[in-house]
């Protein structure tokens, strides 16, 4: 009897044991990954919003993955997705987030949302959420919402005794400051003082032909077809090709392939640079001088473009419910106060976009908030699986026109033809 007793106790103590093991094997955190892009500064942010987050949820524990390079963090999206082994978390520009929602390989954010007592789609700007609409469904949580700014180098308007930027100006008192700005500063014949660098793509010339009451598509929800051909969106494009090949105020090909207008902004010899809130920790780094931003010019009617950046979770994430939890809280006040605190973004929260956090005009830019008071009048570029092409190939034809390669008319005839096969596949892709 001792004997049976003796081993039924053993067998009940090796019972416990594994009970014991089983329990603490329940107790490992669950594992989410993330991967983001920027700057250290960002990197940084990002690094304390993880931390944040799992002081308050210790079960989950994120793998944060930051690839420094814009370019080579798209290639590695669009590589382990196709491998079937992307991040649980992702942040996705929404002109490129529809090549992904097409194939099926994201999770619907938008039943998570709707189910959240921390945040609700009314708390967020409704130009970013709608950007993140795929066929009727949220797809991912904007982070952001940016609208193309004009950064100014105030040291050298004061040279100049130039005005700054009002909140409202013409795109005749744009050109004519330009002008005066753009300086031969030797005599030797050279110009050494430029007034603008802008990109010419279609991104940065779309404001301008909604300014001009003006489309770059025939529908934004269902596009097929760019309507650059049509005669207000045709002036807009001259216009804009204007600044180069008329008013010589930006640097030609040559000297931009020199030096980029980012790069003269910096360096103090280009007066005024178009660019989003992306530009903001680069340009807070300079001691030179003075800067801040200031609204678009305007023409017939007052616009500017979107500029947001959404978390997507992939639909192979295994633990969906822990890397929503992470993405709500990355998007929480909380969380969207950390990741301001970089410059890098404008809040797509309107709470934490009107606060301090964002608005504190003692760091630079003052003017912070020409940025939301755009949210109004902004406008967004279609979203369509094949977008990424369209305005890739609309680019090069901008760019020769810019550059006084073609005319105006002749990229925008192009523009339309060579896209008119990428139209084509995104209808076909929606539809499958």
């Amino acid at each position: 009897m001792l004997k049976r007793s003796l081993i039924f106790t053993s067998l009940l103590l090796m019972l416990g044991l594994l009970n014991t093991a089983c329990s603490l094997g329940q107790q490992e955190p669950q594992k989410v990954s993330f991967m983001v892009s920027g700057d250290p500064a960002e990197y940084n942010a990002y690094q304390e919003l993880v931390n944040a987050f799992q002081e308050k949820h210790p079960e989950i524990e994120i793998e944060l993955t930051h690839i420094p390079s814009a370019s080579e963090y798209r290639t590695r999206l669009a590589t382990e997705f196709a491998a079937g082994s992307p991040p649980d978390v992702t942040l996705m520009n929404y002109r490129r987030f529809g090549a992904f929602a097409a194939n099926n390989l994201l999770e619907p954010v938008g039943p998570y949302l709707d189910k959240s007592d921390l945040i609700s789609r009314d708390d967020f700007y409704p130009v970013a959420t709608e950007a993140f609409d795929w066929q009727g469904t949220l797809m991912c949580l904007p982070q952001n919402i940016s609208s193309l700014v004009v950064y100014y180098n105030k040291d050298l308007f004061d040279a100049a005794g130039v005005a700054y930027p009002p909140d409202k100006w013409t795109w005749d008192e744009f050109v004519a400051t330009a002008t005066a700005l753009t300086k031969d500063l030797d005599g030797d014949g050279t110009i050494d003082q430029y007034g603008v660098g802008i990109e010419p793509s279609l991104y940065r010339l779309a404001p301008f032909v909604w300014q001009n009451d003006a489309p770059i598509v025939d529908d934004t929800n269902n596009p097929t077809r760019l309507t650059l051909t049509r005669p207000p969106s045709l002036a807009a494009l001259q216009w804009f090709v204007d600044l180069s090949v008329v008013h010589g105020v930006v640097p030609g090909r040559v000297e931009e392939a020199a030096q980029d207008s980012e790069s003269r902004f910096i360096a103090g010899t280009t007066a005024m640079f178009f660019d989003s809130r992306r530009a903001t920790p680069t340009f807070r780094e300079i001691e030179s001088f003075s800067w801040d931003v200031a609204p678009l010019p305007y023409n017939q009617t007052t616009a500017s473009i979107l500029h947001s950046d959404g978390y997507c979770m992939s639909a192979a994430t295994e633990n969906k419910e822990a890397a929503w939890t992470f993405i709500e809280f990355a998007n929480s006040v909380e969380g969207q106060t950390i990741i301001a605190g970089t410059g890098r973004t404008v809040p797509s929260l309107i709470s934490v976009a009107e606060s301090d956090a964002f608005l504190n005009p003692s760091v630079s830019p003052s003017r912070s908030y020409v940025f939301i008071d755009a949210a109004p009048i902004m406008q967004r570029v279609p979203v369509i699986s094949t977008w990424d092409e369209i305005e890739g190939t609309a680019d090069e034809e901008i760019e020769r026109a810019f550059y006084g390669d073609i005319t105006a008319e002749e990229a925008a005839n192009l523009a339309f033809q060579r896209t008119e096969e990428y139209f084509l596949l995104g209808i076909t892709a929606a539809k499958q």
